[in-house]
């Protein structure tokens, strides 16, 4: 039996990473979540680096990831995991407020998973993020060792 994988959560607004862990928790996941502010910080849980030197090996159910963060943003991120032979197959859900065209066609040409526009509505914002939770972490059947 597969254990149960953390959610990763990379979302640099206090206000909508609050709004996301909250519709998140709301879904009644198993999973644990992980919130992270900024790419880098990304890929210091995913290579075990820093802070996340001593998590468990083991990669998230899935990535919901934000474009517009400091540091690093999300599609540098999502070039440097599909860059990655051990995170190619990582399931990426790009959760931003941007629909500009640039944004959508770089992260699909990039291997994205999903991108969701989030909702400026609260209510549809937290329908939006329980069912991505409820799909990747439970729905979604992922290759052995992904």
């Amino acid at each position: 039996m597969n254990p149960i994988r953390p959610i990763l959560l990379a979302e640099d607004s206090p206000f909508d990473a609050e709004m996301a862990l909250d519709a998140l928790n709301e879904a009644n996941l198993a999973n644990p979540i992980v919130h992270v502010e900024d790419g880098v910080e990304v890929l210091d849980f995913l290579y075990r680096r820093g802070a996340f030197a001593n998590r468990p090996d083991e990669l998230p159910a899935v990535l919901l990831l934000d474009i517009k963060m400091p540091r690093m943003d999300g599609l540098e991120v999502l070039q440097r995991l599909r860059e990655d032979p051990q995170f190619r197959a990582l399931p990426v859900v790009i959760l931003s407020s941007s629909r500009e065209e640039n944004d959508l066609a770089r992260s699909w040409n990039l291997g994205v998973n999903a991108y969701v526009v989030k909702p400026v509505d609260v209510e549809q914002f937290f329908t939006a993020v329980r069912m991505l939770g409820q799909f990747w972490a439970v729905i979604n059947e992922s290759p052995a060792g992904t």
